[in-house]
């Protein structure tokens, strides 16, 4: 066997770890001492954010969906109508308005975010040969995130297309996608208001 021709000195083996004597020119020993009511008020208060359960502010997440779709309905149901060289067009209502907004705190931080798609209904009336017409359809606007409206796309959906013109169909989407400018605008205000919750 291993260790039979060892001495028994040598098998034994201790830790050992050094103690600093006292002495007097040594820091002394902390003393424990009872706080008064007036100790406790001068503490100053954490600010933590999240619930009064997440006082260390490790991960809390809050879901927004019902303020944000109520929100960004508002938001765009207000653009109110945009003139165009061969007519004009308003934003009806928000017939669709899909996502999820949430509020995360993370290691005492706040971070907000969303995910969202829409279709507005619009109603307009263009110039066509000397004629004018009514002109119904959606705007959808497909998935967009926070942060990303530098990226946001317009697809237009005309509801009546007979009797019109190959080229006067792209004139009238040319003219919708005029209204991104105006979406984008209530969207950024729509997460500003999402980063101030």
């Amino acid at each position: 066997m291993e260790g039979e021709g060892v001495p028994e000195k040598q098998q034994q083996t201790s830790y050992t770890y050094w103690v600093r004597e006292a002495r007097e020119d040594a820091a002394p020993l902390p003393v424990p001492r009872k706080l008064s009511a007036d100790d406790i008020s001068k503490q100053t208060q954490s600010t933590t954010l999240g619930s009064v359960w997440n006082q260390a502010g490790t991960w809390e997440e809050r879901n927004l969906n019902s303020w944000a779709s109520s929100r960004i309905k508002e938001l765009l149901s207000s653009l109110g109508s945009l003139e165009f060289s061969g007519g004009k067009a308003s934003i009806d209502e928000v017939s669709k308005c899909l996502g999820d907004a949430f509020l995360v705190t993370v290691r005492n931080k706040k971070r907000v975010g969303y995910t969202y798609e829409l279709t507005l209904k619009f109603e307009g009336e263009w110039l066509i040969q000397e004629e004018e017409k009514k002109i119904k359809g959606h705007l959808d606007i497909p998935e967009f995130s926070f942060g990303e409206l530098d990226d946001l796309q317009i697809e237009v959906r005309l509801s009546e297309e007979k009797g019109l013109a190959a080229e006067d169909r792209m004139q009238i989407c040319k003219d919708l996608r005029l209204f991104l400018t105006a979406i984008r605008r209530q969207l950024l205000k729509f997460e500003e208001e999402l980063k101030d919750r």
